[in-house]
C-alpha cells in the first residue's frame, strides 16, 4: 500500500537516500529542505518543501502543504539537524542551545504535528535519527552528542504514549557515513575513524535508509521503542 512520507533534512545525505527508497517503493514522498532543495534529477518524484523545524509556524505551514498535495503524514522521518563542533570552553550558550534546538526540539515540534492524525487513523510510523556519539560521547561534540542522546528518551516516551494508537516509534542511530558531511573531515582523522570500524568501512547513506524503510513497514509493526545502530559494529554493547 502507497503511503505518505515526510523526511526531514531530506535535501542531501541520508534524508535524500531515505527519502528516495520511500519513493522506489511507491510510497508519496514529501522532504523539508533549509538552504536549498536537492538538484532537479535527485528530486524527480518528491514534493520538496521549505521549512526551518526550529520554528513552529514553518513546521504546521510544510505540514499542511504536504496534507493538502498527498494527504496526511502517515510515516515521519525525523532527520533534520545541525552540528557546531568546538570544545567545551569555547563553546557558547547559543552554541549549545543552537544544536539542541534543532536536533532534539525540532524532532518535538514536527512529530507533535504528525501524530495528531496518525492518532485518528491509528496508524503511524515515526523514526528518529540520533547517532552513536548518543551513546559514546565524542570530544567537541558536547551540544550534538547531547542532543542525539536526547533523542533517544524523548523516542522512547512517545512509543509508551502511542502503542494503543498502533503507532510505532523508533530511533535509528547510525555511526561514521559516506556522505557530504565526512568529506570535510581530513585523511588522517578518516582512516582512524574506519579503522576503528569492526567491518573496516564507512556505511552508506543507502544502508540507513535500508533501516529505515523497514522501520516503517508493515512488517516492523512490533517494533516500538528500539534504538537500531547501523555504525558496523562500532558501538557493540553501547546500546
Amino acid at each position: 500500500m502507497s503511503r505518505v512520507v515526510l523526511v526531514t533534512g531530506g535535501a542531501k545525505g541520508i534524508g535524500l537516500a531515505t527519502a528516495q527508497a520511500f519513493a522506489a517503493q511507491g510510497d508519496r514522498v514529501a522532504i523539508t529542505y533549509r538552504s536549498a532543495p536537492p538538484a532537479e534529477a535527485d528530486a524527480k518524484g518528491l514534493l520538496c518543501v521549505p521549512c526551518d523545524v526550529t520554528d513552529s509556524a514553518q513546521v504546521d505551514a510544510a505540514f499542511t502543504t504536504v496534507e493538502e498535495e498527498l494527504g496526511p503524514v502517515e510515516i515521519l522521518v525525523s532527520n533534520a539537524g545541525i552540528t557546531a563542533d568546538m570544545l567545551l570552553l569555547r563553546m557558547k550558550d547559543e552554541d549549545f542551545e543552537r544544536v539542541l534546538d534543532a536536533n532534539l526540539t525540532g524532532g518535538f515540534r514536527v512529530a507533535k504535528r504528525a501524530v495528531t492524525k496518525m492518532m485518528r487513523a491509528r496508524w503511524g510510523r515515526i523514526i528518529f535519527l540520533s547517532s552513536i556519539v548518543g551513546a559514546t560521547g565524542q570530544a567537541g561534540q558536547a551540544n550534538y552528542a547531547a542532543s542525539k542522546a536526547g533523542i533517544i528518551g524523548f523516542a522512547r516516551s512517545l512509543a509508551r504514549e502511542f502503542a494503543s494508537r498502533n503507532i510505532t516509534v523508533n530511533v535509528v542511530a547510525p555511526g561514521p557515513i559516506a556522505t557530504d558531511l565526512f568529506d570535510a573531515v581530513g585523511d588522517d582523522r578518516r582512516a582512524l575513524i574506519e579503522g576503528a570500524v569492526p567491518l573496516g568501512r564507512l556505511g552508506t547513506a543507502d544502508e540507513v535508509a535500508a533501516t529505515i524503510t523497514f522501520l516503517a513497514s508493515d512488517v516492523a509493526g512490533y517494533t516500538t521503542g528500539a534504538v537500531i545502530p547501523v555504525d558496523g559494529g562500532l558501538g557493540m554493547g553501547v546500546w
